[in-house]
């Protein structure tokens, strides 16, 4: 190796948390820069060209990776790995000692296996609008995993206790050599525990938990989604032999509502309205999502498809102060089913119309004279 320590990852000009895929192409883009075929003669092009091949050699190399982000150089010196052309020497007192500190249990030392924490539940619970909107407090059922109370989750039966492991003598790992590594594992008696349970508890088979319901009281707070996700802590499925209980995660579905439309915290409908109120404008009213009745103001000519808003009246903000907003969209229905004293009245204001009444359709009638215009010329 070099003894020139430039940080592999400057020389590379790439971040510390870039991929395989990054870090090759970086090489290949400087191995062409600085190759000598292309500087010849250049003693400085050479030299760091050298230096980008050794760095690329390290970081290609997923242990070798990690020993450098753990150590730096100081992994390939002397006393820490040896000091061949960009390998991992056998010079470690023990070189599970080294692996174990930088990839954890599964290559060395460490102890007696910690206990498995229980496994993390879901539960899908769906809620109407108007629950998303008030809030509420429920209750549900789950068969789960919980501690067993005969042996209180010791797996024993009571009155008995356990024995060191005789497989692995306590240790709760046991070493193989493979190759050149010598590689530790959980052993595969006591599973990394380091004792045995002389007389299994009967309730639960030595397992330390039994599957039975339980009933949780469930707190919906104002303003929840789909998607909205409750955690409560320590409600999962209990760890094997006394160890934690994992956690219930509860995930929240909707429904759709009959009125309403929901976008966030804005609540959306859609109101028809008469054509005489469209033309003249008028009041109408209603209902809120909360039970009150809301005042709608229309103003005379209003089209179809226009959307008002009213400040505050929508989805309260969830963990949060005030209200999101609720959009009205307008529909102005046409009447299907007239008198004949209406249709009277219509075909009167039919025959005083100019035109001018609805800009929209003379401006379109209008295009489109011109458009034929065009073709007949």
């Amino acid at each position: 190796m070099s003894t020139t320590e430039i940080d592999y990852y400057e020389l590379l000009e790439v971040e510390r948390t870039a991929d395989d895929k990054t870090l090759k192409s970086s090489y290949r883009r400087l191995a062409m820069r600085y190759h000598p075929d292309k500087n010849p003669g250049c003693q400085d092009s050479e030299n760091r060209f050298k230096q980008i091949n050794e760095a690329y050699d390290c970081l290609k190399d997923p242990q070798k990776r990690a020993a450098y982000d753990r150590f730096g150089h100081a992994a390939f010196q002397q006393g820490m790995g040896g000091g061949g052309q960009g390998g991992m020497g056998a010079e470690f007192g023990d070189i599970g000692d080294i692996f174990e500190s930088i990839f954890g249990s599964a290559f060395g030392g460490g102890g007696r296996q910690q206990a498995r924490r229980g496994a993390d539940l879901r539960y899908d619970m769906e809620v109407s609008l108007d629950e998303a909107f008030h809030g509420k407090d429920t209750e549900i059922t789950i068969e789960v995993s919980q501690t067993c109370e005969p042996c209180s989750g010791s797996g024993s039966e009571p009155g008995t206790g356990r024995s060191r492991c005789g497989t692995c003598n306590g240790h709760g790992k046991v070493r193989a050599q493979q190759g050149f590594f010598v590689v530790e594992r959980a052993c595969p008696t006591c599973h990394g525990r380091g004792e045995v349970i002389e007389r299994p508890c009967r309730a639960c088979g030595g397992e330390g938990r039994v599957d039975r319901p339980q009933t949780l009281e469930v707190t919906i707070p104002p303003g929840v989604d789909s998607g909205t996700r409750i955690r409560l802590s320590g409600k999962g499925e209990a760890g094997p032999h006394g160890a934690p209980s994992g956690d219930l995660y509860i995930f929240l579905h909707v429904r759709r509502h009959k009125v309403f439309e929901r976008d966030g915290t804005t609540l959306l409908t859609r109101v028809p309205i008469t054509f005489t109120t469209a033309a003249l404008g008028g009041s109408i009213e209603i209902p809120g999502i909360d039970g009150q009745a809301i005042q709608l103001d229309i103003p005379a000519g209003i089209q179809s498809g226009k959307q008002l808003r009213k400040r505050g009246t929508g989805m309260p903000v969830l963990q949060g102060r005030g209200r999101g907003d609720m959009v009205i969209e307008i529909q102005v229905e046409t009447p299907t089913r007239l008198t004949a004293r209406q249709k009277e009245l219509l075909r009167e204001l039919q025959g005083t119309e100019t035109g001018d009444e609805c800009p929209q359709s003379k401006g379109f009638f209008d295009r489109i004279k011109d458009v034929w215009n065009d073709l007949t010329e």
